[in-house]
């Protein structure tokens, strides 16, 4: 079975190295981006079994951009997990109604990481 292909979706350097670096040490195939736009773009042109978006983009925020991933016919099906600071009681009622099929928290705990996003992927690969 060929490597899940996740896009991850991040702004900040620091944050994107370490999920990158994170993933990539799982055997996932990792592309990356720090645009809402961009993530548009490449999940438009690219088969992925996950998107990690963060919620606080500039420009176009994150659930912006899972709202118009989920009202593409060609994107709708690619499972989408908010990365967030901000995970208040409330919170996770918001992600979910904006189409996110779940949350992890900021700053990314490395040992959790990993584990949560398998979660994720194994939903998807169940289907």
């Amino acid at each position: 079975m060929a490597a899940a292909r996740i896009l991850v979706v991040e702004d900040n350097a620091m944050n994107m190295e370490l999920a990158v670096d994170l993933l990539s040490l799982q055997g996932y195939e990792v592309l990356s981006a720090r645009t809402g736009q961009e993530a548009l773009d490449i999940s438009s042109t690219e088969q992925l079994d996950l998107i990690l978006m963060d919620v606080q983009l500039p420009g176009m925020d994150g659930l912006t951009v899972t709202k118009k991933l989920k009202e593409n016919p060609s994107t709708k099906h690619i499972p989408v997990v908010a990365l967030t600071a901000h995970a208040m009681k409330g919170d996770e009622e918001r992600i979910l109604r904006h189409g996110c099929t779940g949350y992890i928290s900021k700053p990314i705990d490395t040992r959790e990481f990993p584990k949560a996003v398998e979660k994720f992927i194994g939903k998807t690969k169940k289907g």
